[in-house]
C-alpha cells in the first residue's frame, strides 16, 4: 500500500485501512489509550462507502434525465440538458478519485436504472411499464458528453 493511495483511490484506501485496523484489533495491539477498534474501522469503511453512494446518486439523476429526454421529446429543456451535463461531470469526478469503483460501475449503473425509471414514471406521469426493463443505452453512452437518446 502506497502513501499516495489516499489521494489516488480513496475507496480502496478506506477498505484497506479498515482491514488493517481489524487485523490490529484481532492481534490485540497495545496502545497507551484504549481504542474502539471495530467502530473506528466501521467509520473509515463508511467514508469509502460514501463515494459509492455519490456515484449511485449521480447515475440515478443522470439516467432519470436521459429517460425523460428520450420519452418526452416535446418537453425537452435546457435545464434537463444542464442536469445531464452536471451528472456526467459528477460521475467523472467520483471515478477519477476512486478508480477502485471501476469493477462495480456496471452493477451500480444497472441498479441506478431501476430507481431512475421509478423517478421518471412519477415525474412524467408515464406508466413504469413504459420504460424498458434494461437501459436503452449503455453506460459508456450515458457518460458520453456527445450522447443524447432519441
Amino acid at each position: 500500500m502506497t502513501p499516495d493511495l489516499y489521494d489516488q483511490d480513496f475507496v480502496t484506501w478506506a477498505e484497506q485501512q479498515a482491514k488493517a485496523i481489524r487485523r490490529a484489533a484481532a492481534e490485540r495491539v497495545n496502545t497507551s489509550e484504549p481504542i474502539d477498534w471495530e467502530n473506528v474501522a466501521e467509520e473509515i469503511e463508511s467514508l469509502g462507502k460514501e463515494q459509492l453512494h455519490r456515484l449511485d446518486s449521480a447515475y440515478v439523476v443522470l439516467l432519470h434525465h436521459l429517460l425523460k429526454w428520450q420519452f418526452q421529446p416535446r418537453r425537452r429543456s435546457r435545464s434537463w440538458k444542464l442536469t445531464i451535463t452536471e451528472q456526467r461531470r459528477r460521475v467523472r469526478k467520483v471515478m477519477s478519485s476512486n478508480p477502485g469503483l471501476r469493477p462495480r460501475q456496471d452493477e451500480l449503473f444497472l441498479s441506478a436504472y431501476a430507481d431512475a425509471c421509478k423517478l421518471a414514471a412519477a415525474e412524467t406521469g408515464l406508466a413504469l411499464a413504459a420504460f424498458p426493463e434494461s437501459p436503452p443505452f449503455s453506460r459508456p453512452q450515458a457518460e458520453d458528453d456527445g450522447f443524447l437518446p432519441g
